[in-house]
């Protein structure tokens, strides 16, 4: 009768995080479709310049604010939000965790990535908005602005690998740790954006937004997914 109960509670504890989930999704999502709209209509455009502005240097807006080598610093950190650095990172997790004979997670972390990959490519595409010209950009860019593929890909893949190393220990202050690492990597990758001029900050508030609603949603199917086979 105990095992039962506590069955019970486990499943009860499941559904409760599920619906949490999709709940904080559909909050991320509603956020991502009213900054899109916004965008589209450039309602948000002199919000987006007068923070670019207070980032540069009034006597010389090609430069960032700060001394040399924080701009040095910003490059450094908005590699680790690209696609090359994600990607070794990303191949690398799912090949230790398929050595460990963890198939689920490592086909998890996969698809997360992979998807959101071709979702911000087809943002980025549909909503075709160019980059910020007032401002001379402190490193190269190629596709266009909005959502930021760096803000987007590091949360997906961050946030998947946080939740994923949470997961495997009981005690709530590492797994804790775990998810505020995970957070705070990504929010720096898209403060980095903004600071070397390659986006505005709508594009990264967007990024952030609809890769953290894309990484739940990968958590909430696999936990589903999971509870239907039990």
């Amino acid at each position: 009768m105990q095992l039962l109960w506590r069955g019970f509670a486990s499943h009860c504890r499941l559904e409760t995080w599920i619906l949490m989930s999709v709940l904080t999704i559909s909050v991320l999502l509603f956020a991502f479709g009213l900054i899109a709209q916004e965008v589209s209509e450039g309602e948000l455009l002199t919000f987006d310049k007068s923070v670019m502005r207070a980032l540069r240097n009034p006597a010389n807006p090609s430069i960032p604010i700060g001394p040399p080598w924080l701009q040095e610093a910003a490059r450094n950190i908005t590699s680790l939000g690209s696609t090359i650095v994600l990607g070794i990172i990303s191949l690398a997790v799912v090949g230790y965790l398929f050595l460990a004979r963890k198939p689920a997670e490592a086909w998890l972390i996969l698809g997360a990535v992979l998807g959101g990959i071709a979702l911000n490519n087809l943002l980025k595409f549909a909503f075709a908005r160019a980059r910020p010209d007032f401002v001379s950009p402190a490193a190269r860019v190629f596709t266009t602005s909005f959502p930021s593929g760096h803000a987007t890909l590091s949360a997906i893949t961050y946030l998947t690998i946080g939740a994923l190393l949470a997961q495997t220990h009981p005690s709530f202050t590492i797994r804790l740790y775990f998810m505020s690492l995970a957070a705070f990597l990504t929010v720096l990758i898209g403060l980095s954006r903004i600071y070397l001029g390659v986006h505005f900050p709508t594009d990264v508030l967007g990024g952030w937004c609809i890769g953290a609603a894309w990484a739940m949603g990968c958590w909430v199917l696999v936990a589903w997914l999971q509870n239907e086979d039990c």
